[in-house]
C-alpha cells in the first residue's frame, strides 16, 4: 500500500533540510535488517544534502548486515555510549526508525529524548507511542524500508536512488517479509522492488550475504534447536523451542544467530502458532509467530509485556525460562477455538 504523508510534514521537513545539519539515525535494541537498511539507506541520501550524519544503533547488531555499506560508519552504544551521546545531544535532528516507542531504544533512549533536537518518526509498528515532533506511521506497511522507499521519493525524487540506497531498502524489504512471501507484500511492494532492482540492487547477491553466510556454529545450533528442543502441541496446532543461555554459550552465540529459528517450528505442517524462548541474564526474549488470521500480537501484549504484528510479534518475562513457559502453556486452553486444534497428521 502506498502511504500518505502528511503535506505539511513533509514540507516542514523540506524546509528543515534545505540548509547542512548535524542529524543522528537510530532504530531499535539488537536491530534487524529492517532497522539497518532504513537507517543505513536515509544515511546515504541525507549525505547528498551535505548534512553531518551519524547512524547510533543502541546495540551491536549481526555480523550477516556487517556487509551493507555504511556499517563502518555506525556507532554502536553499548561499545561507544560516550561518543553516543555526544552525537545526540549536538544533534539538530533525530530520526527514529523501525520502532514506536522511546523504550525500544533501551539504554540509548534518554539521550535521544533529553536531546534538543527535532525528532522524527519512521515506522511501520501499530500503536506508536507519539514521542516525535514529526511522525510517519504506517502499520499496513511491510517494513520501514518500504516506508523509506517512499519518504525519499518525497523528498528527492527517484533520481536519488543510488545503488548503496537501493541495496540496503531491498535488504529491509526482503528480511521483514520473510523473502517476500507475508500476507503484507501487496502489489505495489513489488513495484518498489522492481524499481530497487532498477537503481542498482543485485537480488542474488543481497540474498546470498543475508541467507547463505551463518557460521558453522549457527549451523549447528540451529540442528541443535530442531532436533533436540522443539516441541509440538498438536492439540493446540502450536510448536514452541526453547534455549538456555548456558546452550548459547555452548554454541558460541553471536548477535543474530537466534533470528529466524521461530520459523521452521511454524512450517511444520499443520502449526498455526510458533514461539521461541530465549534465556538471556536476567531476561527472557520471546518471538511469537502465526498464520492466517490467528493473531500474537494481542497475546504478547497483554501477557509478555511485548507487541508487534498479527502474524510476528516479540515479548519479554523477567521469571525463570521454565515458570514462563508454564505460563504460556496455561494460555492454551483459553486460545484452544482460535486455534482451531481439530485432528492433524503431524
Amino acid at each position: 500500500m502506498i502511504p500518505s504523508f502528511n503535506s505539511d510534514s513533509i514540507n516542514a521537513l523540506r524546509l528543515l533540510l534545505s540548509e547542512p545539519r548535524k542529524i543522528v539515525i537510530t532504530t531499535h535494541h539488537k536491530p534487524d535488517g529492517d532497522a539497518m537498511g532504513s537507517s543505513l539507506a536515509l544515511y546515504h541520501f541525507l549525505l547528498t544534502g551535505n548534512h553531518q550524519v551519524q547512524v547510533v544503533t543502541p546495540s551491536d547488531y549481526p555480523d550477516f548486515l556487517y556487509w551493507l555499506p555504511g556499517h563502518s560508519k555506525v556507532i554502536d552504544f553499548d561499545h561507544a555510549g560516550g561518543q553516543a551521546k555526544q552525537v545526540a545531544e549536538a544533534a539538530d535532528i533525530i530520526f527514529c526508525l523501525d520502532f514506536n516507542a522511546p523504550g525500544r531504544m533501551e539504554k540509548f533512549s534518554d539521550a535521544v529524548m533529553q536531546s534538543k533536537a527535532t525528532k522524527v518518526l519512521i515506522d511501520h509498528h501499530l500503536d506508536p507511542e507519539h514521542f516525535c515532533d514529526y511522525e510517519f506511521s504506517f502499520p499496513k506497511s511491510c517494513a520501514t524500508c518500504e516506508l523509506m522507499y517512499y519518504f525519499i521519493c518525497e523528498l528527492g525524487g527517484k533520481q536519488a536512488f543510488t545503488k548503496e540506497i537501493a541495496t540496503c531498502l531491498y535488504t529491509g524489504i526482503m528480511t521483514d517479509t520473510g523473502s517476500f512471501r507475508f500476507a503484507s507484500m501487496t502489489a505495489d511492494t513489488h513495484m518498489v522492488i522492481a524499481a530497487l532492482m532498477q537503481a542498482g540492487a543485485e537480488n542474488f547477491t543481497i540474498h546470498e550475504q543475508i541467507y547463505d553466510n551463518f557460521s558453522l556454529e549457527r549451523t549447528r545450533f540451529l540442528g541443535h534447536c530442531i532436533k533436540d528442543k522443539l516441541v509440538v502441541l498438536p492439540q493446540y496446532k502450536t510448536a514452541y523451542i526453547s534455549v538456555t543461555k548456558e546452550e548459547l554459550k555452548a554454541f558460541n552465540h553471536q548477535s543474530g544467530d537466534t533470528e529466524g529459528i521461530v520459523n521452521y517450528a511454524l512450517g511444520i505442517k499443520g502449526i498455526r502458532m510458533a514461539v521461541f524462548f530465549c534465556e538471556r541474564d536476567h531476561l527472557i526474549k520471546i518471538s511469537f509467530r502465526s498464520k492466517d488470521n490467528f493473531s500474537v500480537k494481542e497475546l504478547a501484549a497483554a501477557h509478555f509485556s511485548g507487541g508487534g504484528h498479527r502474524n510476528a510479534a516479540g515479548g519479554r518475562s523477567t521469571e525463570s525460562l521454565e515458570a514462563t513457559i508454564s505460563r504460556f502453556l496455561a494460555l492454551l486452553p483459553d486460545l484452544k477455538q482460535e486455534l482451531n486444534p481439530e485432528t492433524t497428521n503431524l
